[in-house]
């Protein structure tokens, strides 16, 4: 009746077990009921109100979680997650994005300028519309304030930040920046996927603190990390010869061309980089994306602005 899907409803009766009739009345209908005294009543008992709510409004047979992308680098990241989200879009989710430019939702942008903060990535968390999420950050900002969330289906790392624009945070020397930066890494769900720049040795090694899966990019298929990887039957993204092609083990499969139309016109314009697609095409495919929705996906970005 109030348009709530878990109440409090405050009652004054002389005796609860019995219907209100003209002995009760409802004193006020809550949003944001206590459940302290249910848990720790001062007669009775304790009732486990809290379990009972999320049972009620999570299924046994889901984990409540909606996928999360969080993308860190060194300022390289944005380009990379705007076309993520736009993939997540054609797949038919309602997908947030908190990026350096902006906040989005479903396209629509709600704030421009730096939305990297805790608090326009909540804005995000909190929506109920919001079916897929993702999330850019840097060194700064996890440093100041973390992460605004706990997990992630996919964590990409594509470049090592350096420590000196930190120094009024005291982060020590570069070599310290790695512990700091292996957040992005740790938070990966175990069903998720890390994807790390293999050319960065410093990203690459970060795949071992990973629960999940990894996915090494590089531009160049010879790279030594990303070719070890691939012969261990491990999924990699490379270009050869103008195309984008995704390998797991022996197993490739050719995404896009820089000779398509669609996609010289995003370099030429600088909408897009190479790595930027690479990026975005790994990750697409960690959450289950076939290469006909990523060449499309690619192709028709830019095309139609956001709201």
């Amino acid at each position: 009746m109030v348009g709530l899907d878990i109440a409090g409803v405050d009652v004054v009766t002389p005796d609860i077990c019995q219907p209100l009739g003209t002995q009760g009345v409802v004193v006020e209908v809550n949003a944001g009921p206590s459940l302290l005294m249910h848990l720790n009543p001062a007669e009775g008992q304790p009732r486990l109100v809290g379990q009972a709510i999320a049972e009620h409004l999570i299924s046994p047979h889901e984990t409540g979680r909606i996928p999360v992308v969080g993308l860190m680098g060194d300022g390289d990241t944005t380009k990379s997650a705007k076309l993520i989200a736009w993939l997540l879009h054609l797949q038919g989710l309602f997908t947030g994005l908190a990026c350096a430019e902006g906040l989005y939702a479903n396209q629509r942008c709600l704030f421009k300028g730096n939305a990297m903060d805790f608090d326009q990535a909540e804005r995000l968390l909190i929506n109920r519309s919001v079916e897929a999420a993702v999330f850019e950050s840097d060194a700064r900002h996890l440093l100041t304030q973390g992460l605004a969330y706990d997990r992630c289906q996919v964590g990409i790392v594509t470049q090592m930040p350096k420590a000196a624009p930190l120094e009024d945070l005291y982060p020590g020397p570069d070599e310290k920046m790695p512990s700091y930066i292996r957040t992005q890494i740790d938070l990966v769900l175990p069903t998720g996927y890390a994807v790390l720049n293999a050319e960065v040795e410093a990203v690459a090694e970060l795949a071992e603190f990973c629960d999940g899966g990894v996915i090494l990019f590089a531009y160049d298929e010879h790279q030594e990390r990303l070719q070890a990887h691939q012969k261990e039957g491990g999924r990699v993204g490379f270009w050869r010869d103008g195309q984008l092609i995704l390998a797991e083990g022996v197993a490739e499969q050719s995404v896009l061309s820089v000779q398509r139309p669609g996609v010289s016109r995003l370099l030429k314009n600088n909408l897009l980089s190479t790595q930027d697609m690479l990026v975005a095409a790994c990750a697409a495919w960690a959450m289950g994306m076939d290469a006909d929705l990523i060449r499309a996906g690619v192709k028709s970005y830019g095309q139609i602005p956001a709201a």
